[in-house]
């Protein structure tokens, strides 16, 4: 079976309160919970960039395509989503090493980047973002004067 291709488009006014909620998340644990519940696990995230473009590549297999929310504000890229297990929340973990529930990254770009150009594809599992780079037409030049 195919896994159809999902393309989503980047919400490129992000409310205000958003870098609050990047930077403080509550974790609270307990016995009674599986071990990830409750809890952001941060996405680990591949950045690439070619002459033209950056390309940001996130494994997340098991996230739902509308799950994943991407997220662009001047020079931060967010990407946030959640990954439901297979196993039933009542069953007892033996070994737990793969994340499940809400996850986020943010990062900060190293070029400046059009936003309205930007695309991103989800295919097995595998997002991958396409940030094509601003060129920067402006050379002013500086001048040096003898004194």
């Amino acid at each position: 079976m195919f896994e159809k291709k999902q393309k989503f488009s980047l919400d490129i006014n992000p409310q205000e309160n958003e870098a609050e909620e990047l930077f403080f998340t509550a974790i609270e644990k307990t016995a009674e919970k599986s071990p990830w519940q409750d809890e952001e696990g941060q996405l680990l995230i591949d950045v690439a960039e070619t002459k033209d473009e950056l390309i940001v590549v996130a494994t997340m297999s098991g996230a739902k395509p509308d799950e994943i929310n991407l997220h662009l504000h001047n020079d931060l890229l967010t990407i946030r989503g959640v990954r439901e297990p297979s196993i039933p929340h009542d069953a007892e973990y033996i070994l737990s090493e793969t994340y499940w529930g809400s996850f986020s990254r943010t990062i900060v770009l190293p070029v400046d980047v059009k936003p309205e150009l930007a695309k991103a594809d989800y295919s097995y599992g595998v997002l991958t973002i396409y940030l094509p780079k601003a060129k920067d037409e402006q050379n002013i030049p500086i001048f040096v004067v003898d004194e």
